[in-house]
């Protein structure tokens, strides 16, 4: 018999292994970092699918239109053999889905063809006017925040008041008034008869071309070159055609402030918070408002996304050289080019902003991580 820890033959005996306890856990960070690659690989592939649904769209517009884009380029007067020619230069000849595989690449290239109107390309075009639009849009979303926000907390907080009333009222007449009529009457009022403001356009035309062309937003380039008296003249232009698109989304986002108000102020920590014994001006404007932010925010960039493309009457009315006219005059034209560039920017930009409404969203509310 052998003695313990030995072999037979008197030699010791091999000391066991490590007892295995099945497979290795994988550390805890590995699964949080596998699971934010999976979140952003979702965001991205969404982004994409909707951006590609954006350009499928444009593109079948751009079929079923009843303008013939060859006759455009060519004329009424082309000999069938000229017609044909351009017909095939513009790739019109070739199967539908290889037209659109092209379109798709020629926009993501940032090439949206040359426009029949300005003779220019269209992204040439977009960068010249994109950022009056830019411009216009960011100021009114400013003054419906810097007024919309606290008019609609106050309304939430004095409900039934006469602040309530006043804010429903003037949300009413948002959502219900002519946006074209109120620019006629504010040119009338402000600019023809009390010289309170400038005429349309976006600068006299003394200063036109005098301040450089840095940025494309006329109030930021006149700061940069220092040149006060063109920052003046810009404000007087845009201070009234913002002040209206600012008016209509102040009257969206006193509505909702009001409406995520109410609610808030009728949940139990609210009611929890005043038995505490704090101040009413510490439990809505510290508490209740802190906890709205998170859909406020959405609200916020659906509003600037809505004036970026539903300023078309404004930027008409007021001679503003924006995209919204921009637009307007190509379509008119029938330069589908150009109305099919403007189309994917803007939706770009809705886009963008719904992105980036998301990322704000998971970076004010944890429980969204």
């Amino acid at each position: 018999m052998s003695a313990s820890g030995t072999t037979t033959g008197g030699r010791p005996a091999p000391s066991p292994g490590p007892v295995s306890s099945g497979p290795t856990p994988a550390p805890a960070g590995s699964g949080r970092t596998a699971r934010r690659a999976r979140a952003v690989a979702g965001v991205v592939l969404s982004l994409l699918l909707t951006l590609l649904g954006l350009l499928l769209v444009t593109f079948v517009i751009g079929r079923v239109m009843p303008i013939d884009p060859v006759l455009k380029v060519v004329g009424e007067r082309a000999t069938p053999a000229q017609y044909e020619a351009a017909r095939q230069a513009m790739g019109l000849d070739k199967p539908i889905l290889v037209q659109f595989v092209a379109y798709v690449g020629d926009v993501l290239r940032g090439d949206f063809g040359r426009s029949i109107s300005t003779g220019h390309p269209v992204a040439e075009d977009l960068r010249r006017v994109f950022p009056a639009t830019l411009e216009l849009a960011s100021i009114g979303t400013l003054i419906g925040v810097l007024i919309g926000v606290p008019l609609g907390v106050i309304a939430a907080a004095r409900r039934g008041g006469w602040i309530d009333q006043v804010a429903r009222v003037v949300a009413l007449i948002g959502y219900s008034m002519p946006i074209f009529w109120l620019g006629l009457m504010g040119l009338l009022v402000f600019y023809g008869i009390l010289g309170w403001v400038g005429g349309p356009g976006r600068q006299d035309i003394i200063y036109d071309g005098m301040v450089p062309n840095v940025t494309g937003l006329v109030l930021v380039d006149s700061l940069i070159a220092g040149d006060w008296g063109a920052f003046r003249d810009a404000f007087s232009h845009i201070i009234l055609p913002a002040s209206l698109l600012g008016y209509f989304s102040l009257a969206y986002i006193s509505r909702m402030t009001r409406s995520f108000m109410l609610e808030q102020l009728s949940a139990e920590y609210i009611t929890t918070a005043r038995v505490k014994g704090l101040s009413e001006r510490r439990v809505v404007w510290g508490h209740a408002l802190r906890n709205i932010a998170v859909p406020l925010v959405t609200v916020i960039a659906l509003s600037f996304g809505g004036l970026l493309e539903g300023s078309v009457l404004t930027e008409i009315i007021f001679s503003w050289p924006g995209i919204g006219s921009y637009i307007t005059k190509t379509l008119l034209a029938g330069d589908m080019n150009a109305v099919l560039g403007g189309t994917v920017v803007v939706g770009v930009c809705f886009i963008a902003l719904n992105a980036l409404s998301d990322l704000l969203y998971k970076l004010l509310d944890p429980r969204s991580r």
